[in-house]
């Protein structure tokens, strides 16, 4: 048993780093800055009642020194952090996406051939994953310690993490923000599988009735309820304009709205403009979309969104 939570994605290594760097730092300075604390109490104490205080003016080269080392460690500090964040806030293109859904007092996972667990995740060895996350009722925080990944979930909203699973095994998955009564009970397994594994459960038997619409993954229903809702009247799946913007590469696309802002058109954005389509209007485009708000469910809003993320 090791005193600090074992190495099981890719990102944990270079979390450790950050960490490591941080405390050796901080440690050499706390010995350094003790030595000469008692060294200079004993060289410079008062030996007797005729002991003057000396006429001390200060020295600027050593100024210079205890300003500028400290200054450049701690821009090596920030430069090295802000490469390892910016690491962990950019997922790959070929990260494979599943949505996590935190409530009272449980964690739901729906993933992108249909299958949906309760309290257990499956991943597959070495596939980047890239976890799109909200919450149904209260805030609560996805934590893996061995895979170094901690992110809150907002109602409202989506938020998002991801990382490689390096290590086949089973590993704790813990809310680490207190959300009620049932807190320390909202605990989850997380199952990485070999290849050989993953494919096995992938196509076995479903754990949990799929959503909304058994039988259909989460991008076909999507496709369904472009359908059935009426949004094909307004927006295209080929790049053609009708009255809104096409879904066609509509996910990570930029623009700009007609009061000047600009958007990304990422998970939040586009839930925004399913709920509240007035908030944010493309430019050149009219206010005429109603708002769905009551009509689709977060589950239908999950799905819409990744029928769009097939259109790319």
């Amino acid at each position: 048993m090791t005193w600090i939570p074992e190495v099981a994605s890719n990102l944990a290594g270079k979390v450790d780093g950050v960490l490591w760097l941080i405390t050796i730092m901080s440690v050499v300075f706390f010995v350094l800055i003790t030595v000469l604390l008692v060294y200079f109490s004993i060289k410079y104490r008062r030996r007797s009642e005729n002991d003057e205080t000396p006429y001390i003016t200060g020295s600027e080269p050593l100024e210079i020194i205890w300003t500028v080392i400290p200054s450049i460690l701690l821009i090596v500090l920030f430069v090295h952090a802000f490469v390892v964040y910016k690491d962990m806030r950019t997922p790959p293109e070929d990260a494979v996406d599943i949505n996590v859904v935190g409530k009272q007092w449980l964690w739901q996972f729906d993933y992108y051939n249909g299958k949906k667990t309760l309290n257990e995740l499956y991943l597959e060895l070495n596939i980047p994953v890239r976890m799109v996350m909200r919450a149904d009722d209260v805030l609560h925080s996805f934590f893996v310690p061995q895979f170094r990944v901690k992110q809150d979930l907002i109602p409202g909203r989506y938020t998002q993490l991801w990382f490689t699973p390096t290590k086949v095994g089973t590993f704790d998955l813990f809310c680490a923000e207190y959300c009620g009564t049932g807190h320390s009970k909202m605990l989850a397994k997380v199952v990485v599988l070999s290849p050989e594994a993953y494919d096995i459960w992938e196509n076995g038997t479903q754990v949990e009735e799929g959503p909304a619409v058994a039988g259909l993954v989460p991008a076909e229903l999507g496709e369904k309820l472009y359908k059935e809702k009426g949004c094909n009247a307004c927006h295209s799946v080929d790049g053609s304009v009708v009255l809104g913007p096409t879904f066609k590469g509509l996910i990570g696309r930029k623009g700009e709205c007609t009061d000047g802002s600009t958007y990304t058109a990422d998970e939040n954005y586009i839930r925004q403009s399913i709920l509240e389509p007035q908030a944010q209007i493309v430019k050149g485009f009219q206010p005429v979309m109603p708002s769905f708000k009551g009509i689709l469910s977060e589950d239908d809003i999950s799905a819409l969104i990744a029928y769009m993320k097939t259109l790319n």
